[in-house]
């Protein structure tokens, strides 16, 4: 994988369950990872789910991390996308996540 083609920056985040000051518990994402990234793919697609819904769906290429899963999400650009597919390359050389944009 060239480092040349790895010109965004994402971040990985994790779901959490944190306690607030009152012993209430809070759902937070919390920072994983921040890593350099390559856009292979973006795409909007539509999809009829009791009327049109637009999905904004990107993949993105980069360095192998083995503790990304699909229950993970990725910022970018300020907007959140859920992970839906991690897919391997090579021998742990890299990753691609296939990500849709939160709603």
């Amino acid at each position: 994988m060239r480092a040349g083609k790895l010109d965004r920056t994402i971040k990985i985040q994790g779901f959490t369950n944190t306690v607030n000051e009152y012993g209430t518990p809070v759902e937070t994402w919390t920072d994983k990872a921040t890593l350099r990234a390559q856009i292979i793919q973006s795409s909007t697609e539509e999809f009829i789910r009791g009327g049109a819904v637009d999905e904004t769906v990107i993949i993105f290429r980069t360095r192998w991390l083995a503790s990304v899963t699909t229950s993970d999400r990725i910022e970018y650009e300020g907007e959140a996308f859920n992970i839906k597919e991690t897919k391997e390359i090579g021998r742990r050389k890299g990753l691609e996540l296939r990500a849709v944009r939160s709603e």
